[in-house]
């Protein structure tokens, strides 16, 4: 991964004949525990509600911004599927439990939305776009549409266009653009002190 800059790449060293990753054991922990992390995140985000107007929010699409920012495009990729893998055997990871419904119910597109959302915008990480304050903006308006767009055309599907946009979007524009605007000041700034 020549000039890979996701936050997650200063972790390993670089054969530098080749510039082909080298991973030992201790670095594939690592990644196994950053995952587990992530999903760790991703659940216990999903369970708590902040006070928010017009409906409370969670922190979940927060967390996934973070993870594709700070994960890159393979780990960020991973540790979705990972989670939504955890939530359809069983593990209660999703907001209200886990199951196979949660993968197939009204609410699954925003589940997938968020695994391709996290995907991208690791891609754009991996391009440097998290060093950026303007970028890391595009990258996460462009998850943040990627994640309404299959949540809401799924739950329109299920529900109703009119019901799904009226109970799946309008209610989370102001909870959205507020996660937004907090990952777009964490992940640069991130970067400005740990690469001094």
């Amino acid at each position: 991964m020549k000039n890979s800059t996701a936050l997650i790449n200063s972790f390993f060293s670089t054969n530098t004949e080749t510039d082909v990753r080298v991973a030992t054991k201790d670095q594939v922990e690592g990644i196994g525990a950053l995952c587990f992390l992530g999903c760790l995140l991703l659940a216990i985000s999903s369970k708590i509600q902040v006070p928010f107007w017009p409906v409370p929010m969670t922190m979940q699409t927060f967390v996934v911004f973070i993870i594709g920012m700070s994960y890159g495009f393979s780990l960020a990729s991973y540790t979705l599927i990972f989670y939504l893998l955890l939530g359809g055997i069983g593990a209660p990871v999703f907001a209200k439990g886990g199951g196979l419904l949660y993968l197939l119910g009204p609410t699954a597109g925003y589940l997938y939305g968020m695994v391709l959302a996290a995907a991208v915008i690791g891609y754009f990480a991996d391009k440097g776009y998290a060093k950026s304050y303007f970028k890391s903006l595009l990258a996460i308006l462009l998850g943040t549409i990627l994640i309404f767009a299959l949540g809401v055309g799924y739950l329109g599907y299920v529900i109703g266009y009119d019901k799904a946009l009226a109970g799946g979007f309008y209610p989370f524009i102001y909870s959205e653009t507020f996660k937004i605007a907090l990952a777009v000041a964490v992940i640069p700034t991130i970067w400005k002190y740990t690469n001094k």
